[in-house]
């Protein structure tokens, strides 16, 4: 049976393909395509309808290549919502998650609830863009048009469907749900002013959506298409396409975002976790995800977008290998680097306020970015080890940070753990494997995992000799 994956990250977005074959999970990519937030008015927006065509854009290749019938899941990024009204049309433009409209935010909020008593309600870490504050920014009358609140995936899944669902993993990134009772919080709703009754119900991943509603697209030639609601959260998908067997490893989805992990059975909420700002977002099959959230690809992104050269990813690895290592100490987590206006200028600035070498050529920029985001891993990994006592033996990297052979083995040299990179696209296999497990086609999760270990390349990389301590007491002096 053929599976499609829509994954859909804050840059790209592609349909997969995926199918058992002799005992291997196979897969294949059959569309790409763009996306990006851009500024109108001062306000920054996603182009949702510009998503929904791409994907069934990419159904019709399904249909064209020989696959008549399918099941189909989404996942996206978190946070970001669509207001939707009593007529079923969407009340505006999709506000994207680095707008700045919630830099202050946090501050507003914590005057209705200490941030104390908001953590043990939630177990979420505190990061200015979650949807709590952004529905607390949002326009008054809007709201109370609004009939339902649904999360992006939720919002291409009923465009496609006709069908409302809130997806328990995207939804957790909301700062909304109460972990305990698992289901909102009354506490919090009131103060943003939303109701319980303005979300669709829950659905856990593995439930069926509903059939694709060939008829609302009368120009194209669509396949059969059953879809499903697999972990829609992209970093929950991610996490259940890792090919972690046991109880020791950690993970790191390493994409636009850094997302460094465990994954447990029950929510780990602790006066240290809230003050290294972990979270407790909620996974597949009743698990959570205790990870931290941490700046990732998007810097070197943003980096190569203001160099005199383009340069392609691969050549800024070649060119960070030339220069000497651990030349700059930079806290990426800052929030001076969520979305500046040009960040290799950012950078610049920092290192001059803080007086430490300034980079000026390729390689140093990339070689800063990659020594830093190694620290703030390795850093990460000693902190879930203090919080959960837990003691972690190797770390999966997945995701497309997976392929940077030298942030790999720096992150094994720094943190003194053994590596495990790939398979670089881990959140469509994960949705993948969901999608299996619905229909039967794999018992659970472990064997989902066992079969992308035996289907997928995995490169390890063992810890090379040096000073780990005092790479991070460096790092830590710099940034305080």
């Amino acid at each position: 049976m053929v599976h499609i994956a829509v994954d859909i990250g804050a840059s790209s977005g592609r349909l997969v393909a995926g199918e058992i074959k002799e005992n291997k999970l196979q897969i294949k990519e059959i569309h790409r395509f763009a996306n990006g937030f851009t500024e109108k008015e001062g306000r920054l927006y996603w182009d949702i309808d510009h998503l929904l065509v791409e994907i069934v854009n990419g159904l019709a290749v399904a249909k064209s290549i020989g696959y008549e019938a399918c099941t189909v899941g989404i996942d996206t990024w978190g946070v970001d919502y669509v207001l939707v009204g009593k007529n079923g049309n969407r009340l505006q433009e999709v506000v994207s998650y680095r707008d700045k409209r919630t830099e202050k935010t946090i501050e507003k909020i914590i005057k209705h609830i200490p941030k104390k008593l908001m953590y043990k309600k939630t177990g979420l870490h505190f990061l200015p863009f979650n949807t709590i504050y952004q529905l607390f920014e949002e326009n008054p009358t809007l709201i109370r048009e609004t009939d339902k609140i649904l999360m992006v995936p939720d919002y291409l899944g009923y465009r496609l469907t006709g069908n409302m669902v809130m997806e328990e993993t995207i939804a957790s990134t909301m700062q909304l749900l109460n972990i305990d009772k698992r289901d909102f919080d009354d506490e919090l709703l009131n103060i943003i002013s939303v109701k319980k009754e303005q979300f669709p119900d829950f659905a856990e991943p593995g439930q069926e959506l509903g059939w694709l509603k060939k008829d609302w697209f009368p120009a194209y030639d669509l396949p059969d298409c059953k879809l499903v609601t697999v972990a829609s959260h992209d970093t929950a998908s991610a996490v259940a396409g890792t090919p972690g067997i046991g109880e020791d490893w950690s993970y790191l989805s390493s994409g636009t975002w850094s997302l460094l992990g465990i994954e447990t059975s029950q929510p780990v909420i602790s006066e240290l976790s809230q003050e290294e700002n972990y979270t407790n977002e909620w996974g597949a099959f009743q698990t959570y995800r205790f990870l931290k959230n941490i700046m990732g690809m998007w810097i070197i992104q943003e980096v190569r977008k203001g160099l005199p050269k383009n340069y392609h990813y691969s050549q800024l690895v070649e060119e960070a290998k030339k220069v000497e290592r651990f030349q700059q100490f930079i806290n990426f987590n800052d929030d001076r680097f969520l979305n500046p206006a040009n960040m290799a200028a950012e950078i610049q600035a920092y290192c001059k306020e803080t007086n430490q070498p300034i980079p000026e050529t390729a390689g140093e920029f990339a070689g800063c970015v990659y020594d830093n985001l190694a620290i703030i891993y390795a850093i990460a990994i000693l902190d879930l080890e203090k919080i959960t006592g837990k003691k972690i033996e190797c770390l999966h990297i997945v995701g497309g940070g997976a392929q940077n052979e030298l942030l790999n083995q720096l992150t094994a040299d720094v943190s003194g753990k053994t590596v495990y990179a790939g398979p670089s696209e881990a959140t469509a296999i994960g949705n993948l494997i969901l999608q299996m497990i619905a229909v039967g086609e794999i018992e659970d999760l472990r064997a989902g995992r066992q079969l992308i270990q035996k289907s997928f390349d995995i490169k390890e990389y063992m810890p090379a000799a040096i000073d780990q301590k005092k790479v991070v007491t460096q790092f830590k002096q710099f940034i305080r």
